[in-house]
């Protein structure tokens, strides 16, 4: 599924065929639609989950150490972090790891999380 061509990507190259080029209408409407699409993926405006969820991220961040600690752990340093489940922690501490703010380190089944360097 790496593959999967965007709407965009999907109009520009029906806009690069030959017959489809020669044709003003059509290249006028390829052009509207895709002016239609990043409009719209320019208008979008972060959740209320969303905005609560950077602000927990901050609290985890400001709770971690370089040490490594475990979810229950890290909610056991924080009052704002004790009263949400380990599922929200653990979930809120993947997106952390994926853009790298924390390193994850599996120490005997055991997920340890850092702050990165």
């Amino acid at each position: 599924m790496a593959n999967k061509m965007t709407k965009v990507q999907m109009f520009n190259a029906i806009k690069a065929l030959v017959e489809v080029s020669a044709n003003a209408d059509m290249v006028a409407f390829i052009d509207h639609e895709i002016e239609l699409l990043n409009r719209k993926s320019s208008n979008k405006k972060a959740t209320k989950t969303q905005v609560e969820n950077e602000g927990i991220k901050a609290e985890i961040l400001s709770v971690l150490t370089n040490e490594g600690a475990t979810v229950t752990d890290i909610q056991s340093k924080s009052v704002v972090l004790g009263d949400l489940s380990n599922q929200r922690v653990s979930a809120l501490l993947r997106q952390l790891v994926e853009s790298g703010a924390v390193v994850k380190t599996v120490d005997k089944k055991r997920a340890l999380f850092s702050v990165a360097e």
